[in-house]
């Protein structure tokens, strides 16, 4: 089939991407030049594992191809997907739609023959019907259909969970619609993936539903640590005990710093908005947002406390910096709450992150950017792990130690355990566990 992905961010590249690994001709199309021009030249704009080799081998192939072009892509698409940005808009948190509409617009006027257009990008209940409207008033006489069919991708795993998803949603309403999604997703159905079938506006609650559920459950396990830490039990054990229960399940269940990202932080915000306008509050969502916003502040406090009550003068060593290991993403990181609070009570940063520290720089302002987490420690008075990078699960404490001015550790993602903490002779504070004091 042929395919235009409207959008080359994280979410239409690696979707065009994995679509074309199906056998389909896909035109992924974006209006920024500099962009455009990288990927034709196999330059990722996006750090995933994986996709600069995916993206090679089918451009090499002829089934991927990127454009400005939009006219081009969309007439001679089969489906046309939208996988443009949705971010929260200011004041309100509601999902900014205004580049989906535009797409949807541009699309319209694009059209020639039978098309079916998907929303790929994370949307409220209801855009699906204005994309129809929008097309529909810019070409009264196109022949046309709206699906949604969201996407469930973790960054930093998003290639494996395109073609090894847990379930593929499709909000189509017609029989030509849905069988072009069949289609498409042909090479799941041999794999027996669930794909499931509904109306358009119960496709775009399904992904909201989701992401605040997961981010529900973050924040639960974090507010246990906390409870955890009063009493002297370990969280992890707590959550072991809990996640066995088949009825809860054990992912989505690690304490540590909050949750960030692009998705969970702004699609809970949105959820909570569309609950509003409908008159249907969601509480329980509504205080998950503002609980994990505090919850990063206040690990700031944490590794105050844990330095002796003040870091005025002292020189912190920080480990990771992008929201999850496996991405470059800056997008509501703990550290961007974290780190300037650190800094506010007086402390200097060294900090090392294996593939975000370029895009930290445009977020995170006086700090040294050092080339490995040995050169983060030198002379550091403490160390604190952000994120939990592989690379940071097997440092060598002695080294370590010999390098801090004292053998401090802060772990805000539970890398290590207590007892080899102990062992080396550090000072170890993590989260929801007791403290190791030498």
């Amino acid at each position: 089939m042929r395919v235009a992905m409207i959008g080359t961010g994280y979410v239409g590249l690696v979707s065009g991407t994995c679509f074309s690994e199906f056998g389909h001709t896909i035109i992924c199309v974006d209006k920024n030049p500099d962009r455009i021009n990288a990927l034709q030249q196999g330059k990722m704009p996006i750090f995933e594992p994986g996709l600069d080799d995916l993206v090679a081998r089918n451009v090499k192939a002829g089934r991927l191809t990127f454009t400005q072009d939009i006219k081009s892509a969309v007439r001679s698409a089969d489906a046309v997907f939208i996988a443009v940005g949705t971010p929260s808009r200011r004041g309100d948190g509601e999902a900014d739609l205004t580049y989906v509409y535009a797409a949807a617009k541009e699309i319209a006027e694009a059209m020639d023959g039978y098309t079916l257009v998907v929303t790929k990008s994370t949307v409220p209940v209801g855009t699906g019907r204005e994309v129809e409207r929008i097309i529909r008033e810019t070409r009264p006489d196109a022949d046309f259909e709206v699906a949604s069919n969201p996407e469930f991708l973790r960054e930093g795993a998003a290639i494996e969970d395109f073609m090894r998803p847990d379930r593929v949603v499709c909000g189509a309403e017609s029989d030509r619609a849905r069988e072009i999604l069949r289609n498409l997703y042909r090479p799941l159905y041999l794999n027996e993936t669930p794909i499931l079938f509904t109306a358009l506006e119960t496709a775009e609650l399904i992904k909201y539903a989701a992401n605040a559920f997961l981010a529900t459950k973050i924040t639960f396990i974090n507010e246990i640590a906390d409870l955890c830490e009063k009493v002297n039990v370990n969280v992890q054990d707590v959550a072991r005990g809990i996640g066995l229960d088949g009825r809860i399940g054990s992912k989505f269940l690690h304490a540590g710093p909050g949750y960030g990202g692009s998705c969970f932080p702004k699609d809970t915000q949105a959820l909570v908005a569309t609950g509003r306008k409908y008159g249907s509050p969601l509480t329980i969502v509504e205080t998950v947002s503002a609980v994990n916003d505090k919850r990063k502040r206040r690990m700031a406090e944490k590794i105050i406390a844990a330095a002796g009550g003040s870091v005025q003068g002292k020189t912190i060593a920080v480990l990771g910096v992008t929201f999850k290991p496996g991405t470059d993403d800056m997008r509501d990181s703990p550290s961007l709450d974290i780190i300037p609070a650190l800094q506010a009570a007086g402390a200097k940063i060294r900090a090392y992150d294996p593939e975000g520290m370029h895009e930290a720089q445009k977020l995170l302002k006086d700090i040294t950017w050092c080339d490995d987490s040995y050169e983060a420690a030198q002379g550091a008075d403490l160390l604190v792990i952000i994120t939990e990078w592989n690379q940071f699960r097997a440092l060598d404490l002695q080294r370590l130690k010999t390098l801090l001015k004292q053998p401090l550790m802060v772990d805000l993602r539970n890398i290590y355990k207590p007892a080899e903490m102990r062992q080396a002779g550090y000072v170890y504070h993590s989260v929801g566990r007791p403290p190791v004091i030498s």
